[in-house]
């Protein structure tokens, strides 16, 4: 199953009078269960492409289709539902809402979505488990190290099941032993849900960890590699 297919896709922003070229005629395409790492210098589009991916921002030409639906055609409305039942997100910062509890924290998707309480306290118990915090559910992010505030991320991006899991540079904040635990556990993750996880990264421990390699350098596609 196809769950990004991108054809052709530009992006260009305007920045103090001039126009940047983020991404430049880029073809991708991300099957169900891949675990690939976009990686490149600063500038170099990988963050640019991830936010186009996750309905974040618009393209300037091309298309891209996320599981089957072409993004080009939806009102701000669809792409809000889009991302909201389809994609989950982490991000380098955790972007955790510093006073809600873990629970609230993850569960917070399933309540934007309609989810009754119980459903939603059953759910949370399951990704809990899944991502070793059993027993955290009361602390707020400010009682938690950086890698356990960054597996609650992982968790509210799981919490819904979505087809796509997009992570920014999610190792940046970490030191190498909790970043290469907190890869095993996405790994792990990946292949007991089928999950696809797209990374932007200029980690090579991240690029170490993928199953598929694709380099961008001036907003352009390099080598995409399958290991």
């Amino acid at each position: 199953m196809t769950v990004i297919k991108a054809e052709n896709v530009v992006k260009d922003y305007g920045l103090n009078g001039q126009t940047v070229h983020a991404l430049r005629g880029v073809n991708l395409e991300f099957r169900g269960g891949d675990f690939a790492a976009i990686a490149g210098p600063s500038g170099s589009g990988k963050s640019t492409f991830l936010h186009l991916a996750g309905c974040l921002d618009t393209l300037t030409g091309g298309t891209m289709s996320i599981g089957g639906q072409n993004v080009a055609g939806l009102s701000k409305k669809q792409l809000a539902l889009l991302r909201r039942h389809s994609i989950g997100f982490i991000f380098q910062a955790y972007n955790l809402i510093p006073v809600l509890s873990v629970e609230e924290n993850i569960g917070f998707p399933l309540t934007l979505l309609g989810a009754d309480k119980r459903e939603i306290r059953d759910r949370v118990r399951q990704v809990l488990a899944q991502v070793a915090l059993e027993g955290m559910e009361k602390r707020r992010p400010k009682e938690m190290s950086g890698g356990q505030q960054q597996r609650v991320a992982i968790a509210r991006a799981l919490v819904k099941r979505p087809a796509l899991i997009l992570a920014d540079e999610p190792t940046a904040n970490l030191d190498s032993a909790i970043g290469r635990e907190i890869l095993e556990l996405m790994a792990r993750l990946n292949e007991s849900e089928g999950t696809t996880f797209i990374f932007s990264t200029h980690d090579q421990m991240v690029m170490d960890h993928a199953r598929r390699i694709i380099r961008i350098r001036d907003g352009q596609v390099e080598r995409d590699e399958v290991k």
